[in-house]
């Protein structure tokens, strides 16, 4: 499978809500090693599938120090969840912009292995808050979204100036 693209911010992909997964295959293992491969090469933690726009409720993280352990879930939902944590998040698709968010501290969750075999898992610290965060880009939200109407609008004309500013110029012939 070819190198992936990330997606970014404002980028209206971003706000599609993937549908499931029905059956394992080979695409989809394929799909799940470059994801992993493009979330390690930009220094992330988590990656959805709607973020390198394939529409399939599927996500790869590796929270551990290491960065040896990733996981691949598929059709992943939280069933249960516990406690409040308010931790500093960013996101690949929303680059050099971090801000704090409030989520669940504890989480259950219920998904399918790469395989399509069911998986639960008890998740908290980083582990909690990047599975809550990556199931929210499956479901088309940003963590951005968490934020006052006012940062977002700020964030977004930074972005766009940024966008702007990195265009070539137009050259007349």
């Amino acid at each position: 499978m070819a190198e992936l693209k990330i997606l970014t911010f404002p980028d209206r992909r971003l706000r599609l809500k993937a549908r499931p997964v029905a059956a394992a295959s080979d695409r989809l293992r394929r799909l799940a090693d470059a994801m992993l491969a493009a979330m390690y090469a930009a220094g992330g933690v988590g990656l959805a599938a709607t973020q390198v726009n394939v529409q399939l409720r599927l996500l790869v993280m590796d929270t551990s120090l290491e960065r040896d352990s990733p996981q691949c879930l598929v059709n992943p939902e939280i069933v249960d969840a516990s406690g409040e944590v308010i931790s500093e998040e960013g996101c690949l698709s929303v680059p050099e912009f971090t801000a704090e968010v409030s989520r669940a501290q504890r989480v259950s969750v219920r998904a399918r292995s790469i395989d399509m075999e069911p998986v639960e898992l008890e998740l908290d610290g980083l582990a909690a808050i990047c599975v809550q965060h990556e199931i929210d880009h499956l479901d088309g939200k940003l963590f951005i979204d968490y934020l006052s109407p006012l940062k977002r609008r700020m964030l977004r004309k930074r972005l766009e100036k940024t966008e702007r500013a990195s265009r070539p110029e137009a050259v007349g012939l």
